[in-house]
């Protein structure tokens, strides 16, 4: 039951979100041998990570994307393999929908005076520069594949 009681307490103190596309989906197990349960949630990719917690009261925050995506997202996955030539969260896709669409993003957003840098972070799962980072560490060790601009 505690583990309810916490998604309740979620639900109540991130509940608003719903109104921007914030989905609760409920409690998760993620390792069957752990016991691990995280906090399912989905959002919509133009939606303002940096409001959602990583974890909340112990438990991590597990976030995925619903709805369509835009153009430069759009990967061909009918190919066998094709998370081996394409990442489809390289922080270019990011940065090229960022410049493509701000003045729509700050008003889905709801808020006009955000930076470039802010709306990346927004967006990008809290934290642009982090995930940028992070993919480049990734791509060196050959875990993901590089950005591919064709």
């Amino acid at each position: 039951m505690l583990l309810y009681d916490t998604l309740d307490r979620f639900e109540k103190k991130f509940g608003h979100l719903k109104k921007k596309g914030l989905r609760i989906n409920g409690l998760k197990m993620v390792d069957p041998k752990r016991k691990k349960h995280v906090i399912d949630v989905s959002r919509p990719l133009v939606f303002d990570n940096r409001l959602l917690p990583k974890s909340f009261e112990g438990l991590d925050v597990k976030a995925i994307i619903h709805g369509d995506l835009p153009q430069e997202f759009n990967i061909d996955r009918s190919k066998p393999d094709w998370q081996k030539r394409e990442y489809i969260w390289a922080p270019e896709r990011f940065e090229h929908f960022v410049d493509r669409c701000s003045a729509e993003i700050k008003k889905q957003l709801g808020n006009p005076a955000m930076t470039r840098d802010e709306i990346l972070s927004a967006l990008c799962f809290g934290d642009f520069e982090a995930h940028k980072e992070k993919t480049t560490t990734m791509v060196k060790e050959g875990k993901i594949p590089a950005y591919n601009n064709n």
